[in-house]
């Protein structure tokens, strides 16, 4: 016979003394051992507990009892054996049974039993009888004690939960807890298997692995064990699992007392895990809780040999490290090492990166680093085009196409603190510079023969032609002007400006004839004390602010020109009283501000990892939101490049100048002779570098005065508060970005192909070598209002496209709604089915001719024009920024033949 545990005789007494039975002692049928306290006390009475192997122990208890107690005899004898003369004395005269699940019964009030609950076996009674709390058992809410209630309440009671909430999150917030987990470590082993399979049922599968880890004494790391499943059940090891992968699980056992998880769950173990983490993370608890258990994880990996393997982790830092090593050496790979980089190549690259992308530990700062590096391998894929004809064609090849590659290869030029990311960045960052470098030695030489040469610029913008040519008509419009010069200001710097002006909505950018944008060239050499004074005098000029000013006033009598010390005001006050005034004033129709902040951090700061927006350029910020009746006119007088740390090349030189010199000696390499009205400097004759590695004076953050397109073409920004025809011949801009910069390449059987469509031919300029003569851009004349919108970028309308204009469905939607162009629709649907139905929005907005401000509006108008009662046929993915086209239920929507 089973011995009965002490508290089950405990509940059968306890249950005896509730009866109206008057009789001084009961006989239960037990082994007649008992090692606890003889004596008990039961609400006052005391109760002694005596084995009675036989009649004459049974008799003998009797006998011996005292007047104040009741008597409890364990016996394995049966009342014929006992006697008439014991069972006399005894309750109900008989020997009783102490039935687990009587007690149970009892303990719940006297209801009635679910067999489901019986079913499950002692061990439920055994446990319910001997975790019994103080307080007792909930009473069940009918008359049926159901097993959900009676194990929710143990497993409640055995955890210390609360009954109605254990779940996944709950068990594993319980399991940092290393008393309780403790307490049920210990538990016998039927109670542990009924408890884990019970959980199993209603916090899920994650339950078991959990439960596995407490009886293996690792209770306290079952968090970490769930975040380094991720690893070791990652989803790629579904179909085949690697021999160092089945190594790994197998060292990870004993955490599990020896069990090996099933495939499910662990996936379960790891989503919860990871559940945790995020929900750790969302409180605010990074560091106490949430970096704890992450360094617990791969202390658990190492201790496994196992840290190898954390790239599948989505969440475990070791992982993400691990992946960006493996997107360098795809990198490295991809660089080329002449000419362009391959496609294939460069899709692995992406392919990586979007991976490490995925890791939820993942630093924005290194992925962005790391973003820009694949824009560069997209760009080096491209092929080089033929040197620009014209000066013209140089100066918007740097505002269109390598402002952009500066911007990038500015970040992977700062670089990576991980020696294997270093070197793969190195690597680009060479492979870029041959070719930047070609494209600074073509731009070079057109700059110089036109210097030379004198050539009327034709419809090229200089930065003494700014006043006359773009801030005037806006005045004679009767638009008043904010003009802000950006002191120092490159085109890949005006690149983020112009995003961080534009992101709100609230201001949006306007371009001649809605065209691409163009850019103004500088003064020669490209310092602020000649182009500057230029750009305010109307006039190739040299002077400091006070010439300026002077000069501004001539030609602008109620104007405003405020350089760093007038937008300087006391403490509190963003700018000075007349400062506000002279903006808000209807009198002043032009107001011009000088911001220095780019120009002083070549000094001081480290202008190659600023982002340059209104965030680290206050003063922008603060004037645009007192300018949001004006026309804001943004423009430098002159770029900058960044100092090149060990491959700057120092030059000698008679002057401290860091970037243009005297020609007391003959150009050299990378240095370029230039002579005539446009350089302000040294009798009109000096030599300046084209290679941005050359210096001549002390070493600084960053630099100008030389010939390279980085310095010497100057960025031009206009902006409006929402009136896209506020300047004459000047709409909506398009995206600025080129192709390249937004858009991934895709895999297409052997070769890689852009995901977007291919190009015009002639879209590329591909010109014999330069031919440095005649005119430098011949004087157009821009329209008034912005051409249609064509698909100019796309390829011919499908014919799929044409079915849907011409039918009666569509006749009849495109009649009740806001009218969209039927050109418009065309270019945009063909820009879809020609991207296998998925493009992103400013690709979608570059392909079917559509201003950036109006993209989101345009496609909200595409989608309610093809919703057919309702059915999503165009929509925006869950990334934000990709839109979607449903072929089948276009066909099906508008009954066209599928084509």
């Amino acid at each position: 016979m089973t011995p009965v545990q002490p508290a089950a005789i405990r509940r059968k007494v306890e249950a005896w003394l509730a009866e109206p039975d008057g009789v001084p002692a009961i006989a239960l049928r037990a082994t007649p051992l008992w090692t606890a306290d003889p004596v008990l006390s039961i609400d006052g009475t005391a109760v002694r507990v005596v084995a009675c192997p036989t009649p004459l122990a049974a008799r003998a208890a009797l006998r011996d009892r005292a007047e104040d107690e009741r008597l409890v005899l364990l016996t394995e004898l049966t009342p014929d054996e006992l006697g008439d003369g014991v069972l006399a004395h005894l309750s109900l005269q008989t020997v009783r049974s102490v039935d687990p699940w009587d007690l149970v019964r009892q303990m719940f009030g006297g209801v009635n039993l679910d067999a489901r609950l019986v079913r499950d076996g002692r061990w439920a009674a055994e446990a319910l009888t001997d975790h019994r709390p103080a307080q007792g058992w909930p009473a069940p809410s009918g008359t049926v004690l159901t097993r959900e209630h009676a194990l929710r309440s143990l497993a409640g009671e055995l955890l210390g939960l609360d009954p109605k909430q254990i779940d996944s999150a709950g068990l594993l917030q319980w399991s940092t807890d290393a008393l309780a987990v403790q307490r049920v470590a210990h538990l016998p082993a039927a109670v542990a298997d009924g408890l884990t399979n019970f959980l199993v049922e209603i916090a899920g599968l994650s339950a078991a692995p959990v439960m596995a880890a407490v009886r293996a004494g690792h209770g306290v790391d079952a968090i970490p064990l769930g975040l380094l499943t991720g690893a070791l059940w990652a989803p790629a090891f579904s179909a085949e699992v690697p021999v160092q992968i089945a190594v790994a699980r197998t060292r990870l056992e004993p955490w599990f007392g020896g069990d090996r998880l099933s495939d499910a769950s662990a996936a379960a173990f790891r989503a919860a895990a990871e559940a945790w983490l995020d929900r750790a993370v969302d409180a605010g608890h990074l560091d106490e809780d949430a970096r704890p258990m992450l360094r617990r994880a791969e202390a658990i990996a190492a201790e496994i040999d196992a840290m190898p393997l954390l790239a599948e982790s989505a969440v475990l830092p070791t992982g993400f490290t691990q992946r960006m090593r493996t997107f360098a050496d795809a990198l490295r790979l991809a660089v080329p090492a002449g000419g362009q980089a391959d496609p294939a190549a460069v899709v692995k690259a992406q392919q990586l990166l979007a991976r490490s992308e995925e890791h939820r530990a993942a630093d924005p700062a290194v992925l962005e680093t790391a973003r820009m590096a694949v824009r560069l391998l997209r760009w080096l894929a491209e092929p080089d085009p033929g040197a620009p004809a014209t000066l013209a064609d140089a100066l918007h090849r740097q505002v269109r196409e390598d402002g952009w590659v500066d911007r990038a290869r500015l970040d992977i030029f700062a670089g990576d603190v991980d020696p294997q990311l270093a070197e793969a960045y190195q690597l680009l960052h060479q492979a870029v510079q041959v070719r930047r470098s070609r494209h600074d030695d073509q731009f070079a030489g057109h700059l110089a023969h036109a210097t030379s040469a004198e050539s009327p610029p034709g419809a090229m913008l200089r930065v003494e032609d700014v006043l006359d040519r773009v801030v005037q008509p806006i005045l004679d419009h009767g638009q008043r002007v904010l003009l802000l010069v950006m002191d120092g200001m490159s085109v890949a710097a005006a690149t983020e400006l112009a995003e961080s002006i534009t992101r709100s909505g609230s201001w949006l950018e306007l371009t001649p004839g809605g065209g691409a944008r163009t850019g103004v060239l500088a003064a020669l050499p490209t310092v602020t004390e000649v182009s500057r004074c230029s750009l305010l005098s109307g006039r190739i000029a040299v002077g400091q602010q006070a010439e300026e000013r002077k000069a501004f006033e001539v030609r602008y009598p109620s104007g405003v020109l405020l350089h760093k010390g007038n937008l300087r005001a006391g403490a509190g006050a963003a700018f000075a009283p007349d400062v506000i005034a002279a903006l808000q004033s209807p009198e002043r129709q032009l107001v011009a501000a000088v911001v220095n902040t780019i120009d002083d951090a070549l000094d001081r700061s480290d202008p190659g990892t600023i982002i340059w927006g209104q965030e680290t350029i206050r003063a922008v910020r603060d004037l645009l939101a007192l300018a949001q009746d004006r026309v804001v006119v943004v423009v430098s007088d002159h770029g900058h490049v960044v100092d090149r740390g060990p491959e700057a090349v120092s030059m000698p030189s008679p002057s401290s100048e860091n970037r243009w010199r005297p020609a007391t000696t003959p150009a050299g390499d990378g240095e370029r002779l230039f002579k005539g009205s446009r350089v302000a400097k040294a009798g009109g004759t000096v030599i300046l570098p084209w290679r941005e590695e050359l210096r001549y004076g002390p070493r600084k953050a960053g630099y100008h005065g030389g010939a390279s397109p980085a310095e010497a073409v100057i960025p031009l920004l206009v902006f409006s508060a929402g009136n896209d025809q506020a300047v004459p011949g000047w709409s909506g801009a398009p995206v600025a970005s080129p192709e390249w910069w937004r858009e991934s390449l895709q895999q297409s059987g052997a070769a890689a192909q852009p995901s977007r469509p291919a190009k015009r031919n002639g879209s590329r300029r591909t010109s014999p070598a330069p031919q440095f003569e005649g005119a430098l851009f011949e004087v157009v004349e821009l329209p008034a209002q912005p051409p249609a919108a064509p698909a100019a970028l796309a390829p011919q309308s499908p014919a799929l496209v044409e079915a849907l204009l011409a039918s009666e469905v569509y006749a009849q939607r495109r009649g009740t709604r806001a009218p969209l162009p039927d050109d418009r629709v065309r270019a945009m649907l063909t820009a879809l089915l020609a991207n296998n139905d998925r493009v992103a929005r400013d690709t979608l907005a570059a392909l079917a001719g559509i201003p950036e401000h109006r993209t989101g509006p345009t496609i909200t108008a595409l989608q309610k024009l093809l919703q057919v009662e309702g059915y999503p046929v165009l929509e925006i993915d869950a990334d934000g920024r990709t839109v979607v086209l449903n072929r089948a239920l276009l066909i099906e929507q508008f009954h066209l033949e599928s084509s």
